[in-house]
Parts: C-alpha cells; structure tokens; sequence
C-alpha cells in the first residue's frame, strides 16, 4: 500500500498572510471567518441566516467515492503523478470524490460545514488544484478547541510527487533554512533562522543560526504592504530550484551579513548531530531528531548504537524542531529508549477513528506497537531489512521541545508516558496534535483528512493543546545546537543534575516571552506536510 495523499496550499501555511492573496492562499485562514461566510453565500453552514427567508436547497449528494476515484479534470496538471491508472473526466468527479471520501474518513465528518460545490471558488477548471483546496479546506470542521484554537489546524493537501520526495528522502526545493518568526502576523516580525541544513545553499553562504533577517530583495522584513509581503514570500519561500534572492541579516555580536542565496534540491539530514556529554561525571546523550521521515530510520539506529556504546546513563532528546512524519519511527525510537521490559505486550498507540468506522477502530490494524525490529522502507513501501533494534533500556528520558514539536514527536512522549517512562519536557509547550491521517492520492494530489486520534496504553491522547513543559525554557539562538551552553539544553541538563528546574532558565524564557509584545506568537514557518502523523499498513 502506497501511503502517499497528496505543495501549493500546504506550502501556504507557511508564508506570510497577504490580505489580497487568490483564494487558495486566504480560505484556510478565513475559513472561520465572517469573510467567507459571505464569500460562500447561501452554500449553507456560515453567515447569519438572515441574508434570505428562503434557504438554499442543499446540492445533490455526490456519486459515491469509488465511482469517481481516479476521474480526473483534464487540465489537472498533476494527473500524470497518481498512484494508479486515470480516465478523464471533469474538476465535479474530483470534487464529488473528495466530498465522499471526507464523509467517509474525516474524524470530524459530523462537523463538515454544507457547502455548495459549484461555488466559484471551487470551480475554477483553470486552477484545479487552488479549487479543489478551497473545496478541501471549506469542509472542515469550523468547531475550536477548549483554549479557542480551531480544532482543525492540520488537514491539507499536496500534489502526490511533492509528498513522496518529502516524505521519503527529505528532498525540498529551497536554501536549507529553517525560518521562525516571533510574530508571523504583525510586526516586529522578528523572522530569524532556526536551523541550517548541513551541505545546503545557505550553510555554502555562510548563514548562521540566529542571523536575524533585516531585508529580502530589499523589502524590510516587517513590511506590511500587498506588494512588500509578497516580495518577502518570494524570497523566503522559493517555489523552484535556480531562484536567487539577496539578504540581508543581523547576526548576534553587531553587524550585518549580506548574502544572496540560490535555491536548489535540498535532502535533509534528519538526524544531524549525535553526542556525547559529561554532566557532572554522568555520561549524557543527546540527539538532534528533525524529521520522521524514512531516511531517519538507519540514522536513529546508528544514534542510539553509538549511545549505548558510550554506556549513556541518561538521554536527552531535541525535538524542538520536529513536526513528525511517519508512527512506525516514532515507536521504534520509543522502544530504542525504554527497551523490552516496559514495553513488552503494550501498546504504542491505539488509533481511534469516526463512529463510522468502528471497526478499524477495533481491529488489530489499529494498534501500533512498540516496535523491536527495523523496518527500512523499500520503493514500495514495505519494510525491507528487518532486524532487532538497540536499546539504551532507560526508565527516564529528557525531551526538549517547542510549538513546533507536533504529532508523531508527541507520540513519543505520550507512547512512554503510556508505560511509566519518566518523561520531562523541557522548552515550550507542544503544538498540540494527537492527530493522523493515513493520506489518500486521487488525479496526483494527495488528501490528509485528519482520519484519527491516537491514545497510549494508558487511553490517554487528549492533548490538542500540547504538552506543557516541566521546565520552562527558551530557544537560545546565540548558541549552536550541541552547545552545553545553549539555553534549552543547559536547563535540560540542571534538571538531569538536580531533580529541579534551572530558575535561570526559566527567567530566561520569561524574560524573552515579555519582550516579543502582546501578539507575539513564535512559530515555525513550514508548511503542515512538515506537521504529521502518519500511518503505513501492517507490518
């Protein structure tokens, strides 16, 4: 079975809002706004009512899914990238296939918002992808969660290619920055790099992590025009290799850099830095895990070989910048640090779906264990090598982490919280999302429906407002990560030290938090392909 769904609207989430961007860029942030309910007219679930006396009729139910799987618009320009054989047909057999499919699988289908198909932003046969996402992104679920953030943040779609490179090799077009910004939305921005890929564009020029980007192609950074932020989103976000933008950066220390960078095939190293720490004579590990993607898994192995040769007695784990990706790396990673006496004949994590589909939700399918051998994913999605896996066999685990550590990283966290591991987070809160989908391709692009909730052995999974952590502290940007000196790390390793959390840390953070102002809200700027939970078949 071949996991792919389906990068235009994923790639969205992350840019810089633009109040005249097409319809594609603004539905998924305005779909629980008053703009498009009255963008949507009389289709049904928004706006008042009180526009007409006389309701609209509901559209006529869609042809069920599998009468319209593989029907494809003729000017879907991802055709040609489906995951089995098309016929042609019309954007309304994409359309009425995507509605059945989400009926069927969306974890909320019952919350699905009645929406009019034939709607213009929906229709556009000239723009079939932007239409089919607006088609997407308007039945979700409009409800929030208990702190007011939508309960649906993480449905989106991608053309099938874009995925598959993603998630299987790490392969992106761009320069190697991870970009985080203290406030994507208002000014001072405050769009710094986070992270540098080893080997890419912007580690050749020299960027460093912390450099505070100052102007791109000569538009300041917190530029709040139409024009200026789609100059910005151009720059930061390139949609092709051979793209060449000038920079410039304040770097800690006074001065500026001045560089201009050329994007290109970018692979990510997932697993870019293992080590070895003396914490006051105890031997500490630490591993950097950015990404659950496939080529993760021989790294993880080496990582934790290379610990438990150094008889590690304790392990910190850097997760900060880890959205997820696939469930099976979490939980070999998870069994990699407890071992078989805690984990054995329990659960990593129990999927539940919709009550339409009760009975995935009992069978045998839904259940990840905590799993001893290595997969090694092959062209076709089967596991190809598999042998036992290492293990540190450790009751206790440091996890450091952000808003940016989403999903499969805090399945991790709940998997052995399931079994009695002793997990401390230190950082920040979690993004907050117990969430998956196993992803479905129709015409080349792919659909993540969030499909179901994950719960550990204990039944625990309600977490949509993230992890709070047991030791505030914050991202230290003057530091490299590996650096016993950065901020995150150093208060990881006080706890380790003295069963405490570092005040020094935790000010350090408060002092930071305050001096972002009131609408601050640091984040990651990466699309939500970055941010995932997802499931392959059986093993």
């Amino acid at each position: 079975m071949n996991p792919t769904t389906a990068a235009t609207a994923a790639e969205t989430s992350r840019r810089l809002p633009s109040p005249h961007a097409r319809p594609a860029v603004r539905l998924a942030a305005l779909f629980a706004m008053a703009a498009l309910s009255a963008a949507l007219g009389g289709c049904g679930g928004g706006g008042d009512g009180g526009t007409s006396p006389f309701p609209s009729p509901p559209p006529p139910p869609p042809p069920p899914a599998s009468d319209t799987a593989q029907v494809c618009a003729p000017t879907n320009p991802y055709r040609a990238d489906a995951s089995a054989p098309t016929s042609t047909g019309s954007l309304a057999n994409e359309k009425a296939w995507l509605h059945s499919y989400m009926s069927d699988a969306y974890l909320w289908y019952s919350e699905m918002p009645s929406v009019d198909a034939n709607n213009a932003l929906f229709s556009d046969t000239s723009h079939v992808y932007e239409s089919l996402d607006n088609y997407f992104q308007a039945q979700k679920t409009p409800n929030h969660t208990a702190s007011g953030k939508l309960r649906d943040e993480f449905s989106f779609t991608m053309p099938t290619k874009e995925w598959n490179d993603l998630i299987n090799s790490g392969s992106s077009s761009g320069y190697g920055i991870q970009w985080l910004a203290d406030a994507w939305n208002s000014t001072p921005r405050g769009i710094r790099i986070a992270f540098v890929e080893p080997g890419s564009p912007a580690a050749a020029a020299g960027l460093l992590r912390g450099d505070l980007l100052v102007t791109a192609d000569g538009v300041s950074a917190d530029s709040m025009t139409n024009a200026g932020i789609d100059t910005l989103n151009a720059a930061l976000f390139p949609s092709a290799n051979g793209q060449t933008h000038s920079f410039t950066f304040s770097r800690a220390g006074g001065g500026t850099v001045s560089k201009s960078v050329t994007s290109a095939t970018v692979v990510t190293d997932p697993v870019p830095t293992t080590m070895v720490l003396d914490n006051a004579g105890s031997k500490v590990g630490y591993v950097v895990f950015n990404d659950h993607i496939a080529s993760s898994e021989q790294k993880l192995i080496d990582a934790v070989n290379t610990l438990k040769a150094a008889a590690v007695t304790d392990l910190v784990l850097d997760l900060r910048y880890n959205g997820g990706g696939y469930l099976y790396l979490a939980s070999e990673l998870a069994y990699m640090i407890a071992g078989s006496g805690p984990t054995s004949g329990k659960v990593f994590e129990q999927l539940q779906y919709n009550s339409k589909r009760s009975a995935e939700t009992n069978s045998e399918d839904a259940k990840t264990p905590f799993f001893t051998a290595s997969c090694i994913l092959d062209a076709n999605f089967e596991c190809s090598n598999q042998q036992p896996l290492p293990t540190l066999n450790l009751s206790r685990v440091t996890v450091i982490t952000t808003s940016g550590t989403c999903s499969a990283s805090e399945a991790i966290i709940n998997g052995l919280r399931g079994v009695d591991i002793d997990v401390r987070v230190i950082g920040g809160t979690t993004c907050g999302k117990p969430y998956g989908f196993t992803a479905k391709d129709n015409c080349g692009i792919s659909y993540f429906p969030i499909e179901f909730k994950g719960v550990n052995a204990k039944g625990y999974g309600d977490y949509a407002d993230g992890f709070t952590a047991t030791c505030p502290a914050g991202d230290d940007f003057a530091h490299a990560l590996g650096d016993a000196g950065e901020g995150m790390l150093s208060a990881a390793l006080y706890n380790l030290q003295h069963n405490a959390c570092s005040l020094a840390a935790a000010q350090a953070a408060r002092r930071s938090a305050l001096g972002l102002g009131a609408h601050a809200q640091p984040r990651l700027l990466r699309g939500l392909e970055r941010e995932s939970r997802i499931v392959l078949p059986r093993r």
